[in-house]
């Protein structure tokens, strides 16, 4: 795991338990700075510092970082960088801020990257225990994690996934747009269509592989159409959303909504009409 990182930083994740480091902050002539179990910290060549003591990368270790995380061949991931992102080879996700250069079709490319967002994904067995135990009570259904950026969704549907293969040995596919939600152990019944948008791995997925569950993250408004062609195959499907309230979800086509309270935790699980049943 991260070992696409430039000497100097690796270094510095020497001194840290990288099980409990959520994502990574690489700024060009910035200091160093981590989210470590929940709460951001600064790095330093000895691990957690003061921020005057942080480690300060390059602009040369930016551009090294990514390069290397691109296996060193940009062209490979040209697409993933048109959406700002990169996936190195364990899962990693890469999110890239620099200049968006558009031609008449929309994003061509990224220049003059100065700022990596590195988030680490995690595999945390039992997580999702207590949202599989107030939703499927009566059968695997349809479920929509809400929360802000941060919070846990990716490892939660992760584990969702692994014991919905685990106890019912449903064929469950999984929609996994940037290379980051099927880092880990999904299952064995589990079935893995990588780098494609929603709605074509939705649609090939259902034509190819008859899944009976459909795992995916981070939906966003144009994705409802995919999750309204797996309802209407008879399709559960397990997701998550950057939304806080029930009332922001575009279209109420879940069986079950459950809000986050903080990295990880269940604050309540609301039926569709928004009301809590647990």
């Amino acid at each position: 795991m991260l070992e696409f990182l430039p000497p100097r930083l690796q270094s510095a994740l020497r001194h840290v338990n990288c099980n409990l480091l959520y994502e990574l902050r690489v700024r060009a002539d910035k200091p160093l700075r981590a989210n470590f179990n929940g709460k951001f910290v600064w790095l330093g060549e000895c691990g957690f510092c003061e921020e005057k003591s942080a480690l300060v990368p390059t602009q040369a270790e930016v551009e090294e970082t990514l390069f290397a995380a691109s296996e060193y061949s940009v062209y490979a991931v040209e697409n993933q960088l048109r959406r700002g992102f990169v996936t190195a080879r364990e899962g990693e996700r890469v999110g890239i801020a620099g200049a968006y250069v558009y031609d008449e079709k929309g994003v061509l490319a990224v220049r003059g990257v100065t700022s990596l967002c590195i988030r680490i994904p995690h595999a945390i067995e039992g997580c999702a225990e207590e949202i599989y135990s107030a939703c499927f009570q009566g059968g695997v259904q349809s479920v929509l994690l809400l929360a802000p950026p941060g919070e846990g969704k990716t490892t939660l549907l992760r584990d969702l996934c692994r014991l919905v293969c685990l106890r019912t040995k449903k064929n469950v596919l999984v929609s996994d747009e940037r290379g980051e939600l099927s880092a880990g152990d999904l299952g064995e019944t589990a079935d893995v269509i990588r780098f494609a948008d929603k709605l074509t791995a939705f649609t090939a997925g259902i034509r190819a592989m008859r899944p009976d569950v459909i795992v995916t993250d981070e939906l966003l408004p144009e994705d409802y159409a995919a999750v309204r062609r797996a309802a209407e195959s008879g399709i559960a499907v397990l997701a998550s959303a950057h939304l806080k309230r029930y009332e922001d979800v575009p279209e109420k086509l879940f069986r079950r909504y459950v809000l986050l309270d903080g990295l990880g935790k269940v604050g309540a699980v609301l039926g569709e009409d928004g009301n809590v049943v647990a």
